[in-house]
């Protein structure tokens, strides 16, 4: 078995209202562990709201998390100050959502990729832009992509853009918050496509934060479910598309559409919205729209247990199937 790579015990987030703002404090995460194997693919689902992109960003301290352990290879970042944070960046990236915003248009394609490397103080400027041609050439781009501006490029070419900037550094992990939900469907697969093959070939070790189940099972190794700011369940990616054992993964998976229009599909509808994190229910957060669910949910937070090898759910019932 792969040695344990990043590993996250208890993590917490809660954001407390400021000076200009007033109102409950939004819990966006918590208790939240789970282990990443080295050259493993996790996956990270769940609706809007549900805390996904604070986890991602918090795992790599893009935003502080409120209190817990995030162990990166050995090394608890959560403990280091702002210097020895930065050291540990190059081996920590970050490939945002939207690939409009994540790239600045006043700084041209070669500057986008080699400020990282500036900030770390790598090489004198032409192994920079050795560096950052080697990147473009990695997302296939053409080397006079570094002279350009982002304007200049489709939404498509700008996430590959993006992902150069995530290699650029030589990462060993990296987070993917919905690198193709931007994205037209007919770019999408290529995308993708280029981020397994990255995978593999660099060896990397991925976060990848999708709401679209169907890429999530073709990329990822392990799939973590996540809801209000918890984790429902954690499974091999095969195991969990078979045989779901939480009723809210079972709810997500029975929203994927079906290839086969003669095939008959089970939809189990949710009834209202996500609660609020500012005020999350009593007990098990899924309750309230659970369609399985019994008096007792509300008294006690269920703790992710395992039901068979490497399968864990948060779901005080074992009498459902």
């Amino acid at each position: 078995m792969a040695a344990t790579f990043l590993s996250v015990r208890h993590l917490t987030k809660h954001f407390a209202p400021n000076a200009f703002s007033r109102g409950p404090v939004v819990r966006a995460l918590e208790d939240i562990s789970f282990d990443i194997a080295r050259g493993q693919v996790v996956g990270l689902v769940g609706e809007s709201g549900s805390g996904k992109t604070t986890l991602g960003r918090s795992v790599l301290r893009l935003i502080e998390p409120t209190s817990g352990e995030i162990s990166f290879n050995g090394v608890d970042i959560a403990k280091l100050s702002a210097s020895q944070l930065r050291r540990q960046r190059c081996g920590m990236q970050y490939i945002f959502q939207d690939p409009f915003a994540s790239l600045s248009p006043r700084m041209t394609i070669g500057q986008i990729l080699t400020e990282g490397l500036d900030i770390q103080g790598i090489g004198n400027r032409s192994e920079r832009r050795a560096k950052a041609e080697k990147a473009l050439a990695a997302v296939e781009l053409p080397v006079d992509a570094y002279d350009r501006y982002a304007h200049e490029f489709s939404g498509g070419q700008r996430q590959r853009i993006g992902i150069a900037r995530a290699l650029t550094l030589e990462p060993e992990f990296i987070v993917a918050d919905e690198p193709v939900s931007a994205l037209d469907v007919s770019i999408q697969a290529q995308v993708i496509n280029l981020l397994r093959d990255l995978q593999v070939r660099l060896g990397l070790t991925m976060l990848f934060i999708s709401h679209d189940l169907a890429v999530v099972e073709y990329i990822c190794d392990t799939v973590i479910v996540l809801y209000l700011g918890r984790i429902m369940e954690v499974a091999p990616a095969a195991e969990l598309y078979a045989w779901p054992q939480h009723p809210y993964t079972r709810a997500l998976l029975s929203a994927v559409p079906s290839l086969d229009p003669m095939a008959k599909q089970d939809r189990q509808m949710l009834k209202g919205d996500i609660p609020s994190p500012a005020n999350p229910p009593s007990g098990c957060v899924f309750r309230t729209r659970c369609p399985v669910a019994l008096a007792a949910c509300a008294g006690v937070v269920p703790p992710l247990r395992a039901t068979s090898d490497g399968h864990l759910k948060a779901c005080i019932r074992d009498d459902i199937s």
